[in-house]
């Protein structure tokens, strides 16, 4: 083996642009190779009324199990089979409503298949990731994937690197397009992550931690600017809702209004709320998650959201404390 330090830093860097280059380029190759064949794989994974076996050996195993892992978290029940203990009783995993994902960038690999004639005789559906379109996975599968690669970005064209790094794209394809035909929405893939950062905190909803009853900074929109600053002053929630005759929410006075108002008039004292409250706030349905909540206090730069009814009626207040109190982040 060569001495590293007798290599130059800049080829080093060449090198490492290098395998960018080819890598990125063998995924950019599979968008022309999109067919009728994933589609189909598309349909055979959405009807299935099983689960998603994924297998492959070596390399394609490791990434088989991102592939099962990904294809879970959005959606669509997958597990990962090894294909060398499959042999051993594991393969009963495979039921026959279920759907295999064999990944194999020869489409030769021994243990994979060894596999095979139970995955035929159980007449379940075969999905081959192959680079051997003439191969024995490729001539067995209901549907070919071509995950083929003009060449590794390791320098021997040895080491998978540039294959399996199409083949995880092309893994990721099926799963987005999978979830997109569920109809898989932000909440539902918060509710398949309730533990971390991804989900701490998700399966509040709005009216479990917001405001609301006596407590509730709620006034007459023709109310006076001081008697609104009183309200503000009193509730501690660093604003007050403003509704109409109706009981309609119309705005809101916020801590930061007050602070312009006062700049910019005066003789604020003398002011009607409705001069220099905020119209049309942002507001949220009561039965809506907390983290959508956050989510448009972040995009709007805001620290509350009014909760209204179906009549546009504030029954609630929900502050970023709260959220932050219950671990919404």
């Amino acid at each position: 083996m060569n001495n590293l330090a007798s290599v130059d830093t800049l080829e080093l860097i060449k090198s490492a642009k290098e395998v960018f280059d080819i890598e990125a380029n063998s995924v950019l190759r599979l968008k022309d190779r999109l067919d009728d064949s994933f589609l189909k794989a598309i349909d055979l994974i959405y009807s299935s009324k099983g689960k998603v076996v994924v297998t492959g050996m070596g390399k394609s195993g490791l990434v088989g199990r991102k592939i099962a892992s990904t294809l879970c978290s959005t959606g669509t029940p997958a597990v990962f089979l090894h294909p060398a203990e499959s042999t051993h009783g594991d393969s009963g995993i495979i039921s026959r409503n279920d759907v295999v994902i064999a990944i194999s960038n020869s489409g030769e690999t021994q243990e994979l298949l060894n596999l095979l004639p139970l995955i035929l005789r159980f007449g379940v559906p075969l999905i081959g990731l192959t680079g051997g379109l003439n191969s024995t996975l490729a001539q067995k599968s209901d549907v070919v994937l071509d995950i083929s690669v003009e060449r590794e970005a390791c320098p021997l064209n040895k080491a998978p690197t540039a294959s399996t790094t199409a083949t995880l794209a092309m893994g990721d394809a099926i799963a987005v397009c999978l979830l997109k035909k569920r109809g898989f929405s932000y909440e539902d893939f918060l509710l398949f992550h309730p533990s971390g950062s991804l989900g701490k905190g998700i399966l509040y909803k709005v009216g479990e931690l917001m405001v609301s009853g006596d407590k509730l900074p709620i006034a007459p929109e023709n109310i006076s600017f001081s008697d609104a600053i009183k309200i503000v002053s009193e509730k501690r929630l660093g604003t007050v809702l403003l509704v109409d005759k109706n009981s309609k929410l119309t705005g809101v006075l916020t801590d930061g209004d007050i602070r312009r108002a006062v700049i910019k008039h005066p003789n604020a004292s003398n002011l009607k709320v409705s001069e220099v409250m905020t119209i049309s706030p942002k507001t949220i349905g009561v039965n809506e998650l907390c983290a959508k909540a956050l989510g448009i206090m972040e995009k709007h730069s805001i620290t509350s959201l009014a909760v209204t009814d179906e009549n546009s009626v504030p029954i609630g207040l929900l502050h970023i404390h709260d959220l932050l109190r219950a671990g919404v982040v």
